[in-house]
């Protein structure tokens, strides 16, 4: 059986059919009530502009549509919306006017009432701005008591509120002069790169007022903000303008150890799917203890025997709860008898989002007396947000340590791949806090493991249904291509290691030996190998290469993971989208083979680990453009330039 083919493509999530829009010399598209890229010439202005609606625990609740009017011309628009929102006790019910006028404005106007008695954390209107073109620029706050503060859009992370309490802001980009007016709420700016997302956000209402908060039935919300922009506009972009792929061989960069974490299933590995895993050549294999449980230690000699089979240094992840003293003596007892070669220690509290630094100060110099040589590092089991605003104090500590998934904020494709930018920024900035000490990203997820707003540990699922931690694009080739845009991103900005996913089943890299639990969601047949599996394999069988930058003229649409032993190059090329793309790659010599992994040869490549392509393998002149398919990955080999 293969699956579907919106499984094989995007794994049953399709991109968002985008509508284009003018408003004035502004371009932008249209989809699902959101305006997303703001356009002024080639300058992107605005990333977002939407609605968003988050429950008392901060999950997002998606809208049903039950109207939808466009009116449009050819440099304005009219969009009249009526959503509503259904949640548990939640019922809401909105309604959306979108405007853009000849004039370069844009406004959109919410009215909304409750249909019934709920607690909430936010309704209201949301702002994205990008972080290109906004990063380092000053913006001009006026509050609501019309006094005016002169700030700054931080390069850095912010940990808190970069702007607070605005009724309008102006800043500047590319010559393009933008201002937002708001109404209806008080609204602040966050930085969203904490959260992997690659984007400042304006929103209300502020943090500081205490939630959730209770909204009475009958209760009614209106909101509205305006955008104009003004400045010399340069011509729109041509639509159709190939994708340049820029490679610089000079800029070199060792590749880190990459890992894999253990399988949340209860059933240990098969000695086929060791076969299958030992053929990745991953570097360590990640193990979570929870040494506050009783029986941890069975647990632990399974999770150990199967990183010795596998090759693998394992990668201890240990969680205290406030008996620290008795847990590590309990685990070193452990630890010194078995000997298992270990790659980093990473601990964590049960109860506290970072590592408290007075269970570090215990443990650190406990496990150097039994392995004088080993990493341990300190921070969060959650998000980049976590470590940013709760910074590992000095306690011996060798490394600092977060986790990174992209949909804290949103689910669509699009969203997906416009964070992989975030991930470097991500590492840059913790690379600032934690000194000379090195970064370990620990693991890596395409769907979040836990809510970090009321959990720090991921819980037993009790369920029936398909639990929200498994995401069917991890079997898909999209979830490939996201898993390529990860490395190239964490890599380029200096990870000292990074864990994936996990090994098999629906977490996983592949499906192994067991039927997949939920079909109808994830249709997926024992023995599947997916795609993202080859993606590893192309990495941690060139761990001899050094990895190289490089940068895509647009990285929404197209990038790049680029290898090169100093003369040749082994890039593996991706393309994020439904539609067929024209990219010209730079910096290559003469010509380049070509192996394209996509929907045609999916079910060749899911049964066959040591697939190659080179049954299908093409000739491309590197001084010509070229097309590649829909979601595909394209390895392709050939000479650089110096």
């Amino acid at each position: 059986m293969t699956p579907d083919i919106a499984y094989i493509l995007h794994g049953g999530h399709p991109v968002p059919e985008l509508k284009k829009l003018r408003a004035g010399n502004l371009s932008m598209s249209y989809a699902d009530g959101n305006i997303r890229y703001v356009i002024a010439g080639q300058t992107e202005i605005i990333r977002m502009i939407c609605s968003a609606v988050r429950d008392k625990e901060w999950l997002n609740v998606n809208p049903q549509i039950e109207e939808e009017k466009i009116h449009e011309s050819e440099d304005s628009f009219e969009i009249h919306l009526r959503c509503r929102y259904r949640k548990e006790e939640m019922d809401l019910v909105a309604s959306y006017i979108v405007q853009g006028k000849p004039d370069n404005s844009l406004s959109l106007t919410l009215e909304a009432e409750a249909l019934s008695t709920f607690e909430k954390n936010r309704i209201g209107i949301c702002i994205l701005h990008p972080i290109e073109g906004c990063a380092g620029n000053n913006c001009i706050i006026e509050h609501t008591d019309g006094s005016v503060e002169q700030s700054v859009f931080p390069e850095d992370i912010s940990p808190y509120q970069i702007f607070r309490d605005i009724r309008s802001m102006k800043w500047t980009v590319k010559g393009i002069s933008c201002r937002i007016d708001f109404e209806g709420d008080v609204f602040e700016t966050e930085d969203q790169r904490n959260w992997t997302d690659s984007s400042y956000k304006t929103y209300s209402a502020p943090l500081s007022v205490q939630s959730p908060v209770t909204v009475e039935k009958g209760t009614k919300i209106f909101q509205k903000i305006t955008f104009r922009a003004s400045g010399d506009f340069e011509p729109l972009s041509m639509v159709n303008e190939a994708t340049v792929i820029r490679i610089f061989p000079d800029e070199k960069l060792r590749i880190p150890p990459v890992g894999i974490c253990r399988s949340g299933r209860s059933l240990p590995l098969t000695p086929d799917e060791i076969k299958l895993l030992r053929s990745a050549r991953f570097d360590h294999y990640r193990v979570d203890l929870h040494l506050c449980e009783n029986g941890w230690q069975f647990k632990a000699e399974e999770f150990c025997q199967e990183a010795l089979d596998l090759g693998c240094r394992t990668e201890f992840a240990l969680f205290f709860d406030d008996n620290v003293h008795q847990q590590i003596n309990n685990f070193i007892d452990w630890y010194s008898r078995r000997c298992v070669p270990a790659a980093n220690f990473l601990l964590y509290h049960v109860s506290f989002p970072t590592t408290p630094d007075n269970l570090a100060a215990e443990v650190i110099p406990l496990l150097r007396k039994v392995n004088p040589d080993v990493k341990i590092s300190t921070g969060t089991n959650a998000n980049f947000a976590r470590l940013n605003r709760g910074r590992p104090g000095e306690t011996g500590n060798d490394c600092i340590c977060y986790s990174i998934n992209p949909q804290e904020h949103a689910s669509d494709n699009l969203t997906l791949v416009e964070n992989l930018e975030s991930q470097f920024h991500s590492v840059r900035s913790a690379q600032k806090i934690a000194g000379n000490k090195k970064i370990i990203i620990s693991p890596v997820n395409i769907q979040r493991r836990f809510n970090a707003s009321t959990s720090f540990i991921e819980l037993p699922w009790k369920g029936t249904q398909m639990p929200p931690q498994v995401d069917s694009r991890i079997m898909s080739l999209f979830g490939a291509c996201w898993t390529a845009g990860s490395l190239k991103n964490l890599c380029q900005a200096g990870a000292d290691s990074i864990t994936y996913y996990e090994t098999a089943g629906e977490r996983g890299i592949f499906q192994g030996d067991a039927d997949p639990s939920w079909p109808l969601q994830f249709p997926s047949e024992k023995g599947m190998i997916f795609p993202v599996f080859h993606v590893f394999r192309f990495l941690l069988t060139h761990k001899q290469l050094s990895l190289v930058r490089c940068a895509s003229s647009r990285p929404l649409v197209a990038d790049c993971l680029a290898l090169s032993d100093g003369k040749q190059g082994h890039l593996l090329l991706v393309n994020y989208t439904g539609t067929r793309q024209k990219i010209k790659l730079e910096c290559c010599a003469g010509l380049m083979r070509i192996r394209s992994l996509c929907s045609e040869n999916y079910p060749e490549a899911a049964y066959d680990n040591r697939w190659t392509g080179i049954k299908n393998e093409k000739i491309v002149k590197t001084q010509e453009s070229f097309e590649i398919e829909p979601f595909s990955l394209n390895f392709m080999e050939g000479w650089l330039k110096h």
